[in-house]
């Protein structure tokens, strides 16, 4: 048995998302099906579960940083990656809120994990999520945060104690929800974001004790709730929050969402409320984004808004999509946007949906530049930010906006192999046909992309991008971060690296030199088509002097120049 955590350090916290992830992951269709505010569109429970699956990510990525060291990474740096994780990868309200509570636990936690600063943590994060919502409403997971610091409140200076604690307030206080909030007490369910929150403070729990904590909310007498919801015919039963399905419910027979007389932030009526979910992930200031909330208080409701530093992930619900992601741009620069458009229909919210494609393709780029690039060319694009790599979730989102029976997908990416895998399994158990092409570099999307067709088969259209993918060699150029050794040698902090096939295969003082002789290099093996790649601060120049090596080094090659825009690498280079 694994020894248990005396403070959470940055294993306890691995351990914690990892558990938070497996308990969203058993959990969400059941909190999709009780999820009926502020909108009730049944993906409370799956937008939990892809915030979590960002944020334990960028913790795993931490880890991986230090596979080579004899030290597990500081406590601060592996909270301050699950928060960062969890504000870029939020989805919906409930995921946004969940970023911030996560992230004002990380502000406290990163100076100590012990019972104290545990408590002040739950606080702290509690505070920050109030804060971050326009219109705070009691009933919901802020609530539920809430009255969690508060019954972890104390002097003891026992961890476990103290993490019980906040999970039992926690699971009173969801079981409370229903008297407090009227339309979940019209549809018999508790609130579905307290029930994730529950959910991931089980997890805790369950990290710092060892046992999987009672699930579902408590009644007075201590003992998990029955939470009433509404399955088809009409009849209501008990379903034990987070259980099995009992008193009638057929084996493997979910609640069906209840039926809503409209979401919380429309009229009692049940007049329709803003047609539009928009989400983005902004650089701004403090205080543009203080600005920015009252503009978008002011177009909608559901309005949360997180982050910190210069780095912020905003949620609102609006009528006019286009005004609030103009107000993003009066604020800083905004970038991730997501609009989802809803139609009301019989009192239900739900998604608007046309008649499916027959094939696209799904192409993860390094940044701006070629994701204008690869969507003129009519696919659909998830920008892989420096440092922030997408997570399965983002990339299911992805196949599904592209909306088609068949689905080609190009990661560009060897390290994103298996997020695409999993993706891809997830798609396919929609529905979907999927095909993934392992594109290790953005050239290699490139040329597969180049080559699609369509209109011919399937298998025949795949063969074909793959082949052309193969037949690309990529290579890109880096600035080392420290002293290092090298397949080419010892490089310096400082000194450009050339790498060819994912190895480091030239070291340089400047980039023009190191690319010439990159090319050089790939070039000697023969090459009809060079790809160039320019990074967001690359002058043309570059682009001009290497096009003429080529032309003069090498008779019959040509050369084609893109630009990436904010990318990691100043140079991206692919040859066929």
């Amino acid at each position: 048995m694994p020894q248990l955590p005396d403070d959470l350090d940055a294993v306890a916290v691995r351990t914690w998302c990892s558990l938070a992830l497996e308990a969203l992951g058993r959990e969400r269709a059941e909190i999709d099906a009780i999820n009926v505010y502020p909108i009730a569109d049944g993906d409370t429970g799956t937008n939990l579960y892809l915030t979590v699956e960002s944020a334990s990510a960028a913790v795993e990525a931490v880890f991986a940083a230090h596979e080579t060291g004899t030290t597990a990474p500081a406590t601060a740096d592996a909270v301050r990656a699950m928060a960062h994780g969890a504000l870029i990868g939020a989805r919906g309200n409930s995921g946004t809120i969940l970023a911030q509570l996560l992230r004002g636990m990380a502000g406290v936690l990163a100076d100590g994990g012990d019972a104290a600063h545990l408590r002040l943590a739950l606080t702290s994060a509690a505070d920050a999520a109030r804060q971050a919502v326009a219109h705070p409403v009691e009933g919901t997971v802020l609530t539920v945060a809430a009255e969690a610091a508060e019954a972890a409140r104390g002097e003891d200076p026992d961890l476990r104690t103290v993490v019980l604690a906040a999970y039992e307030g926690a699971r009173a206080a969801l079981a409370r929800t229903p008297e407090q909030l009227a339309v979940l007490g019209r549809a018999g369910v508790v609130d579905a974001g307290g029930r994730g929150l529950v959910a991931v403070l089980g997890a805790l729990a369950e990290t710092v004790t060892g046992q999987a904590p009672v699930r579902g909310p408590r009644t007075a007498s201590g003992n998990a709730a029955k939470t009433p919801v509404t399955v088809d015919g009409g009849s209501v039963v008990g379903l034990p929050v987070g259980g099995t399905p009992v008193e009638g419910v057929t084996e493997g027979g979910l609640p069906a969402s209840a039926p809503v007389e409209g979401p919380l932030d429309c009229p009692e009526d049940g007049s329709a409320g803003p047609a539009f979910e928009v989400i983005y992930l902004l650089e701004a200031h403090d205080e543009q984004v203080a600005r920015l909330r009252t503009r978008l208080d002011a177009l909608g409701d559901s309005l949360v808004v997180v982050g910190g530093d210069g780095l912020w992930h905003v949620h609102v619900h609006v009528d006019d999509a286009g005004a609030a992601v103009e107000a993003g741009v009066e604020a800083g620069r905004p970038y991730r946007i997501r609009i989802t458009h809803f139609a009301t229909e019989s009192g239900h919210d739900v998604r608007v949906q046309a008649e499916p494609a027959q094939r696209a393709v799904v192409v993860v780029v390094p940044g701006d530049g070629l994701a204008g690039l690869c969507t003129e060319a009519g696919a659909t694009t998830v920008i892989a930010r420096p440092g922030e790599p997408p997570a399965s979730g983002e990339l299911v989102d992805a196949i599904r906006r592209a909306h088609a029976r068949e689905v080609v997908l190009l990661p560009n990416d060897a390290a994103l192999r298996h997020t695409a895998a999993a993706a891809a399994e997830q798609a396919r158990t929609e529905g979907v046909r999927v095909a993934l092409v392992p594109t290790r570099a953005a050239v290699q999307g490139i040329a597969a992309l180049a080559v699609h067709e369509p209109d011919r088969g399937f298998d025949e259209d795949v063969v074909a991008m793959t082949a052309a993918a193969g037949a690309t060699r990529y290579a890109e150029l880096a600035v080392a971060e420290r002293q290092s050794w090298t397949m080419a040698g010892i490089c310096q902090a400082g000194d450009i690296l050339g790498l060819i096939d994912g190895d480091v295969a030239v070291i340089g003082s400047d980039v023009p030199h190191t690319a010439r002789t990159v090319l050089d290099r790939m070039l000697a093996a023969g090459g009809e088509l060079v790809t160039l790649v320019l990074g967001e601060d690359v002058p043309d120049a570059l682009a001009d002097a290497l096009e003429e090596h080529v032309r003069e080094g090498h008779l019959a090659v040509d050369t084609v120049v893109y630009r990436g825009g904010h990318q990691r690498a100043p140079l991206l280079i692919g040859v066929e």
